[in-house]
């Protein structure tokens, strides 16, 4: 599902315009970006929590060359799913 199946999920199931659907996932996706870069987290009951982690800095490998490489430490964005839907996808 991409954004766009996204929106139109959203304006069928709510029974909203498409124009106002598109407004609320916009809203829902940038909220959420912001949240995370203040370093914050987002917690769904049931969906899911949406946080940052920290990734250490490590050697790695040049596969072209097999030279080794250093990799910088960074934050990347972490998704874990709750209970109630990992269970709906067992």
């Amino acid at each position: 599902m991409n954004k766009k199946e996204l929106v139109e999920k959203v304006a069928e199931e709510a029974n909203l315009p498409r124009s106002k659907a598109e407004l609320a996932v916009n809203a829902f996706i940038s909220s959420t970006q912001n949240t995370l870069a203040g370093g914050g987290i987002v917690q769904l009951i049931g969906f899911g929590t949406f946080s940052v982690a920290n990734r250490a800095e490590r050697k790695g490998r040049n596969p072209q060359t097999g030279q080794e490489i250093h990799i910088p430490a960074c934050k990347l964005p972490q998704f874990k799913p709750g209970n109630k839907f990992r269970e709906m996808i067992k």
